[in-house]
């Protein structure tokens, strides 16, 4: 009596052709929890410096001249340090948006009194991070 032993050719390559198709989806569904994740991670981020400058207002009166002023300050630290845009890898390529004028005290200094994400692109609804 022969034994036969091993796999054939054809088992082989169906073994790794359903091994392929379910490597494909792992990671096409790991990419899209990824990016739907760092997205949570920049509103919150957004969030909590858009906090700090109420803070800061609140507190001096003022919104702060630039973003370092919510951190550099050792008597009243606002934030730690300026987060990361998760989406940019940078914490340097916040959008601020400077107050506008006030009619009442033309000659004040204006602040930062709002700040958004300098990363390009759509986020997985269709809206662009800028908008954020």
């Amino acid at each position: 009596m022969k034994r036969d032993r091993g796999f054939s050719l054809m088992e082989i390559l169906l073994a790794m052709t359903i091994l392929a198709i379910l490597a494909t989806l792992g990671v096409a569904g790991y990419r899209h929890h990824r990016r739907a994740a760092a997205e949570a991670v920049l509103k919150a981020n957004l969030q909590i410096m858009r906090h700090a400058l109420e803070q800061f207002k609140a507190d001096r009166g003022k919104y702060p001249a630039s973003l370092d002023d919510l951190w550099r300050e050792a008597d009243k630290r606002y934030l730690r340090e300026i987060p990361e845009d998760p989406i940019a890898r940078s914490n340097r390529m916040w959008q601020v948006e400077i107050e506008p004028p006030d009619p009442d005290s033309p000659d004040g200094e204006a602040g930062i009194w709002n700040v958004r994400s300098g990363a390009d692109g759509i986020d997985l609804e269709g809206k662009a991070y800028s908008d954020y």
